[in-house]
Formats: structure tokens, C-alpha cells, sequence
């Protein structure tokens, strides 16, 4: 369960001069430069990111109260920045990835610093030491501040306030600009939420020349007190008088995001071209001199040991080819092309063996299709056997109800036939007789 009334950070102004960051040497002035630098990066990261206005405000006061702990010489401030948003987007309940955050702020770096906008590739050694840093920075956060992140901001104050003060419509978007700008200084750890939105509305009234009541005090009636209120118009003025702010190197280890691939990769050493041409060492080579070489010589030793093997290996050539063997012709190209042509006829006979094997496979193949041919007709006709047999059974059943009947009546028939030949036989035996 989480409780809305837990909002108990807050320092007195010798705390926040007694800073972490004043301890290791960094002045009051190059602090508040990057509190501002830190502040301006979460808000312009948000509105890249299509963040609401309350998420931007909760990562600016998590990063003002994670550098009242931890000093700006151990922490780099943009990823600190990074880590922050990454936190209120979570805690906001509208999380975005930390591949986008490392994009968005990787690509404000690079306009920053006037650097050409690259490709930030989520398979980089790079992005993977950029992600792994954001997750133990979020872990630093979460441990400084006991995982009591609650954050009560003085924009759900100023509403109120104006409504029931009864003052004109444009005071409430001046008091709302302030209040966002409220947020890049320490006035979020000194005070209250509802302080700071009285010490918004004085201002914007000041400005606007629109009188609030005095008697009594209109800030009594919201536990406010007139020194805190002056002290944030204060502040919000000198915040006013500075100028833009401007990133100040002072983190002993390096945050950028956009430092080269030579400092994140480390890619092996490149390999010079002769030696490559030359290609791999031989133990056959005598001549090359090996303590150049063992002890890594200058390019023009190599250059000058592998013209050297070059002129050497011309010479022997050339020797060779001059001296004559004894009972022996000089050698002519022709056995090697008797060599290519006998490796040729052998690899003609292989393919010749190949296509026999071949065609004697296709052929049992024939013969083995034919076979299965023939068994599968002979099947068959047996199948269609034994449905006729089994046909003729059911026509002989149903007639079996009338046996005596078939049996007189084919008797009579035979008879009838019988006569009927006789018949005729006599017939024709008259006939020739007469």
C-alpha cells in the first residue's frame, strides 16, 4: 500500500551547503549549473518522449534529491538524467523502454555538442554498457532514497489556491510556468509542495499587478508562512538571472553517450598490408631477419626483407632454368598438360561409371515399379472376385425362399423342350422320305 502523506525529504540550507559535492571540491556555482543542465535534459528528454508534465516534474525532483547524497564528481549527470526518467516513467505508471531513453538522449547529446546525429544499434557492445549502466544507476537511486519515492508536487495546489483567491484566468497559466521552473533549483528539498505553490502564486500576482488580500493574510489560510514565501520568489529570481546552462565536466568517470565505437569496442589491433601480402611465415625462411620481425621492426624493415625474399627467389628460378640436367632434355610444359588431360579422362570415366551406376539403379527401379504394378492389379481383380462371389450369395438367398416352385417349373420346361426337338426331328425326317 502506498501512502501519499510520506513526503519527509527535506534539508536545511547549511545541509545543502555541506553537499556531498562541496566535499569533493566542486563550488556552489558549478553545482547549481548542473542541477540546471541536469533539470533542462529530463524536461526536453520528456517532451521527446510524449511524456506528461508529471512525469518530467517527479524525475526532476528525484534528481535534486539523489545529489543532495551523492556528489556530482562520482555520478555523471546525464546519465543520472537518463536514470531519472527512466524512474518516473515507471513510477508514473507510463513506462517507456530503455532503448528509447538511451535514443532520445543519445540523439540530444549529439545536437548539443553539434555532433552528427548516428545511429544508436541496440546490438552494440556501446548500447549494452549504456543499458547495463542506466539499470545500476536506477539501483543507486532506489538505494538513496530507501525506495521511498513519493513525490507531492505544487502544481495540484495552484488551482485551488487561484479559485478560491478569485483571481483572473491568466494568473493560473503564469503560477503554472513557475512552478515547472521551480523545479530546477533546491526549492523542492527545502520546502513544502503547498509552500511553493503560495511562494507561484505571489509571483505570478506581482507580476500580473493583481492584488491578494492582507487582512487577513491570505497565505495563513494555506500553513504557509511569509519567509518562505519570499525566499522562493527569491530564488526563482536569481534562477531567472542566470544564464543558460551549460554542461561542465567534472565526473571523474566519463557519461557521454556518444563517445567513439574506439572507446566502448575494443577491436583488434589492425594488421599492416605487407604482411599480409607477404603471407604466413614458413620455417623454410633463413634469410628473413628475426629479430626485426620478433621485435616488431619498423615498416620499412619488412618492406625491405620481403623485396629481398622477392630478388632471391627470382635468381634461384633463374639458375634453375639456365643449368641443364645431365641425360636429361629441358623440362617443357608438356607433361603437364599429358597430367591435366589423363586427369581429365579419368574424371570423364568416373562420370561415365556414374550415370551406368545411375541408369542400372533407374532400371531395378522400372522393374521394382513394374512388380508392384502387377501385384497391385492381380489384388484387385481378386477384390473385385470376392465382391461378385459375395454378390451372387445374396441374390441366391433371397431366391431360396421358393425352391420347389423353381425346380417344377425348369422340369416342365425341360420336357417341353425335349418334345419340341422330337418334333421337329420327325418333321424333318418325313419331309426327306417323301
Amino acid at each position: 500500500m502506498i501512502y501519499t502523506a510520506i513526503d519527509t525529504f527535506y534539508l536545511t540550507e547549511e545541509q545543502l551547503k555541506n553537499s556531498p559535492s562541496r566535499k569533493d571540491g566542486i563550488d556552489e556555482a558549478t553545482e547549481t549549473t548542473l542541477r540546471i543542465y541536469g533539470c533542462d535534459l529530463i524536461q526536453e528528454s520528456g517532451i521527446l518522449l510524449k511524456l506528461s508534465q508529471a512525469v518530467m516534474a517527479t524525475g526532476q525532483v528525484l534528481f535534486q534529491r539523489f545529489y543532495c547524497k551523492k556528489s556530482f564528481g562520482r555520478f555523471n549527470v546525464k546519465r543520472v538524467a537518463a536514470s531519472c526518467v527512466w524512474l518516473a516513467s515507471k513510477l508514473e505508471e507510463s513506462p517507456r523502454k530503455a532503448r528509447h531513453v538511451l535514443n532520445v538522449f543519445h540523439r540530444m547529446e549529439c545536437r548539443r555538442e553539434n555532433l552528427p546525429i548516428e545511429h544508436l544499434d541496440s546490438y552494440s557492445k556501446k548500447y549494452s554498457d549504456l543499458k547495463m549502466d542506466l539499470i545500476r544507476t536506477e539501483r543507486h537511486l532506489l538505494k538513496e532514497m530507501g525506495f521511498i519515492c513519493h513525490v507531492e508536487h505544487p502544481h495540484k495546489f495552484i488551482s485551488n489556491y487561484l479559485a478560491t483567491l478569485e483571481t483572473p484566468p491568466e494568473l493560473r497559466q503564469e503560477a503554472w510556468n513557475l512552478a515547472n521552473d521551480s523545479l530546477r533549483t533546491t526549492l523542492c528539498v527545502r520546502f513544502k509542495s503547498a509552500v511553493v505553490a503560495c511562494g507561484v502564486v505571489y509571483a505570478a500576482a506581482r507580476r500580473f499587478n493583481v492584488p491578494l488580500p492582507e487582512n487577513p493574510p491570505w497565505w495563513k489560510a494555506f500553513d504557509a508562512d511569509k519567509s518562505g514565501i519570499d525566499e522562493v520568489c527569491r530564488v526563482l529570481a536569481h534562477l531567472y538571472s542566470l544564464p543558460k546552462a551549460q554542461y561542465i565536466p567534472v565526473c571523474k568517470e566519463g557519461g557521454s553517450f556518444t563517445s567513439s565505437s574506439r572507446a566502448w569496442d575494443s577491436p583488434s589491433q589492425p594488421v599492416p598490408k605487407d604482411s599480409l601480402s607477404s603471407g604466413p611465415p614458413t620455417n623454410d625462411d633463413t634469410n628473413t631477419p628475426k629479430a626485426a620481425i620478433d621485435a616488431g621492426g619498423s615498416k620499412d624493415a619488412l618492406i625491405k626483407a620481403a623485396l629481398d625474399k622477392l630478388k632471391e627467389s627470382k635468381k634461384s628460378d633463374d639458375d634453375s632454368q639456365s643449368v641443364p640436367i645431365e641425360g636429361e632434355a629441358r623440362e617443357e610444359p608438356k607433361p603437364k598438360t599429358e597430367h591435366r588431360t589423363e586427369a581429365s579422362g579419368e574424371r570423364m570415366k568416373e562420370r561415365e561409371r556414374d550415370r551406368e551406376r545411375s541408369k542400372g539403379w533407374d532400371r531395378e527401379r522400372g522393374r521394382d515399379s513394374d512388380r508392384e504394378r502387377e501385384r497391385e492389379d492381380t489384388e484387385r481383380d481378386r477384390d473385385i472376385k470376392v465382391k461378385d462371389r459375395a454378390h451372387r450369395s445374396k441374390d441366391k438367398g433371397k431366391d431360396s425362399g421358393h425352391p420347389d416352385k423353381l425346380k417344377h417349373h425348369s422340369s416342365r420346361d425341360r420336357d417341353y423342350h425335349i418334345s419340341y426337338s422330337t418334333r421337329e426331328k420327325d418333321r424333318h425326317r418325313h419331309h426327306s422320305y417323301g
